[in-house]
């Protein structure tokens, strides 16, 4: 079984009809426009064959009226129609008798959009002669917003996504006397220019069934891209009210699938979309009066990864077709539909399909590919994507919003729940949780994604690229091993549970979580947000045994006070430095008393830092000293103060000249340490015995993990994870077989702990 998405199949709309009698007025309105010519239908006989299906053909809309998308057949349907009305005058009027009214009543046209649609407005003000506010996403690049300014309009840049582009455009057309709010999505009170819009789009379909007739053919099947629902709401009715009713399949990305959850649902629902490349299709929200027609009328409903819209954009490059990732789209839900059984109704050697490509060619970022599943591909693919730490690595530290790009996507793909933790701009996490059956015990593997630096590399650090090292195969790159391949492990452990279909009782959680290598913002991130579990692995590579136990550390910083003056006046200065050297010979002899602790052994500590003086021919009047403790259950941070303060006024008793601010913590960090016959650890023993052949060592580490921030939260966790070797140094590789191994374990200990 697959782990993806599966395919919603309405068997009921075989049979829906529906009625729609404005076809013809505007196909006739579109014809009346400069340089109307229909777009292109082209024939795919090769992929057809592919397919086993009788015929495929592409409506090729990458240049109506000039512009590269279908979108301006409903723009300026919609437009003329709402100006029209807006002046009194009928829906048979002119174009120059609205562009003369538009004129004289100092109509603006205001629109929200991803690109398409937005240009379209624009380029329909400028036939009328009217100015245009467009509206757009802070995601939309710059590019793109440059297209639309050349149409003539005003572009305004949305701090937020789509819907709240939308948002204020609405609040803008309600303000300006005289503007018109152009939207193809519908909400409460706005419905006729999205109507309108809808029809707009039909000239696509009479255009193509005209050219089909031409060849002796009659199409069975329209594949749709669905945005808002607006080209598919048009698609639908000119489909469903043919005499012999035509199949729709409409496409969606994974990543925001708005109408295939709410066909799941039975009810429209809004979704919280993610990054893709099919920016037109990024849509959280199915428009209001398009739903009630789709739910009854699509025949079927695919998702599909922009990996896959990709490709599709290359074999239609192939066959000289210049498509946007938007227009493949609908070639990536045939293969999809094609392929699988439950599409067999569907398409099958007697279809004659018809593909709308609604966008043409446009630039962006070549996908990765999310349909992976297999543990090493996955270390491969999150290896080659930078997450380097920018807080650590000053020069080259890019964050981790890339790979919480991918990781959503890869979520999405599969329709597991998801959640983008971002308080601290560019610096995500991500949380995916395998909702379970009900009644079980919750676990959470966590695991960062962010690494150390890349400049120490000796080799690429990014290759992800699988090799020999001492005769064992591995993955080489930055984080193979720290810790992209734990992580790897429990993400392919998830997909492999939900692809066998029994899902356990409890709830299965993936936190891929960022800065661990710094500061652990992200763990404290996601229990922040009230993310627990009865359980958690931490993913860190422990070459196969599991650790219970970690010291913590106290980072403490004591000011020794002196009195600055010239190097010639000893009278007048006090040397701060010297007299640090009081303090320092009173720690040497505190680190013998130091505590122990029963696993970890005795707290440990040095002096890591010390800063004082300006230049040599001064005394300095400051010399701060940084200490760090790795400490044991029994000390805290006040234990710690208590002892630094009582060791300092002894030095004052001693040297009355001595003089010092009181010590004060700049960094702290808790113990880890969990008993080893907790159910966890004995779990995790049993789980490694069954695929290693031997018990896993049970063990306290010398690092210190998030593990000790979950334990803190009371989430009783182990350190777990595969072997390799090569940590922050000029190379790092990780063991392939212990990343099967280790997505074993965690797949046996998921399905058994949370039962």
């Amino acid at each position: 079984m697959s782990s993806r998405r599966p395919i919603y199949i309405n068997a009921a709309a075989a049979t829906e009809r529906c009625e729609y009698s404005q076809a013809a007025a505007v196909t006739r309105f579109h014809q009346s426009l400069p340089n109307y010519s229909p777009s292109p239908l082209v024939p795919l006989p090769e992929l057809a064959a592919e397919l086993g299906i009788r015929a495929v053909f592409v409506k090729d809309e990458s240049n109506r009226f000039g512009l590269p998308s279908f979108k301006v057949l409903g723009a300026s349907w919609g437009c003329f129609r709402a100006v029209a009305q807006q002046l009194g005058l009928p829906s048979t009027a002119s174009l120059n008798e609205v562009s003369t009214g538009a004129k004289a009543s100092s109509i603006t046209l205001v629109a929200a959009t991803e690109g398409n649609h937005g240009r379209a407005v624009a380029f329909m003000a400028r036939l009328l002669g009217i100015d245009a506010q467009i509206f757009a996403p802070r995601s939309m690049d710059e590019r793109t917003r440059a297209f639309i300014a050349g149409e003539g309009a005003r572009v305004i840049v949305s701090p937020g996504y789509y819907d709240q582009a939308v948002r204020e455009a609405s609040d803008r057309a309600s303000e300006l006397p005289g503007a018109l709010l152009i939207q193809d999505t519908a909400f409460e009170g706005y419905e006729s220019v999205p109507a309108w819009i809808v029809e707009g789009y039909s000239t696509m379909m009479n255009e193509a069934e005209q050219q089909l007739g031409q060849l002796g053919l009659t199409p069975s099947v329209m594949v749709t891209p669905v945005g808002v629902g607006s080209l598919a709401h048009a698609v639908v009715r000119h489909c469903k009210s043919r005499k012999k009713p035509l199949s729709v399949v409409a496409v969606e990305p994974d990543s925001a699938p708005c109408l295939s959850n709410s066909l799941q649902a039975g009810k429209s629902i809004t979704v919280e979309t993610s990054s893709t490349i099919m920016d037109g299709m990024n849509c959280g929200t199915v428009s209001t009066t398009a739903w009630p027609d789709l739910q009854r009328l699509v025949d079927a409903c695919v998702t599909v990864s922009s990996c896959e819209s990709h490709e599709a954009v290359r074999f239609l490059t192939s066959k000289s077709v210049t498509a946007g990732p938007c227009g493949g789209a609908s070639l990536a839900a045939l293969r999809r539909l094609a392929t699988e059984p439950n599409g067999s109704s569907l398409v099958h050697k007697d279809s004659v399909v018809v593909l709308l490509s609604t966008e043409g060619k446009r630039e962006y970022v070549t996908p990765r590919d999310v349909s992976v599943e297999d543990v090493v591909g996955l270390t491969q693919i999150l290896t080659q994507i930078n997450s380097s730490n920018p807080t650590l690595s000053v020069s080259d530290g890019v964050g981790e919003s890339e790979i919480a790009d991918y990781l959503s996507a890869w979520f999405a793909h599969r329709d597991i729940e998801f959640y983008r933790v971002e308080p601290v701009s560019g610096r995500p996490s991500i949380v995916g949780i395998l909702r379970g059956t009900g009644g079980g015990k919750s676990l959470m593997f966590n695991g960062h994604i962010d690494t150390v630096s890349l400049s120490s590399y000796e080799a690429d650090p990014l290759s992800g690229a699988l090799g020999t090292k001492d005769g064992k195969e591995v993955v080489f790159g930055r984080g193979s091993l720290d810790m992209k391949g734990g992580v790897a492990a429990a993400l392919a452990a998830l997909a492999s549970i939900k692809a066998g279909g029994q899902l356990p009782h409890g709830d299965i959680i993936v936190a891929a979580v960022s800065d661990e290598e710094d500061a652990s913002q992200g763990t404290q991130d996601i229990l922040a947000a009230g993310w627990r579990a009865e359980g958690a692995v931490v993913a860190e590579p422990t070459m196969k045994t599991i650790a219970t136990a970690h010291k913590g550390f106290v980072w403490v910083q004591v000011d020794i006070l002196g009195v600055a003056a010239h190097g010639s006046d000893p009278s007048a200065g006090v040397d701060a430095i010297l007299h640090a050297g009081w303090f320092l010979r009173a720690l040497d002899q505190y680190q013998a008393r130091l505590p122990v602790d029963d696993l970890l052994g005795q707290a440990s500590m040095h002096c890591g830092l010390i800063q004082g003086g300006e230049e040599p021919s001064s005394y300095p009047g400051n010399c701060t000293v940084t200490v760090e403790f790795r400490t044991v259950p029994v000390q805290t941070e006040q234990s710690i103060l208590i002892d630094i303060s009582a060791m300092l006024r002894d030095i004052t008793k001693e040297n009355p000249l001595f003089r010092f601010a009181e010590p004060r913590i700049t960094m702290s960090r808790p113990t880890q340490k969990l008993a080893t016959d907790h159910p966890l650890v004995e779990k995790a023993v049993e789980c490694g015995a069954a695929i290693f052949g031997s018990k896993p060592v049970v063990q306290s580490v010398p690092f210190w993990c998030d593990a000790a921030l979950l334990g803190q939260a009371g989430i009783p966790s182990i350190v777990f994870g595969p072997a390799g070797a090569g940590l922050h140094s000029k190379e790092e590789w990780v063991e392939v077989q212990s990343l099967k191994d280790m997505e074993k374990v965690f797949i046996r200990l998921a399905q058994e702990f949370c039962n």
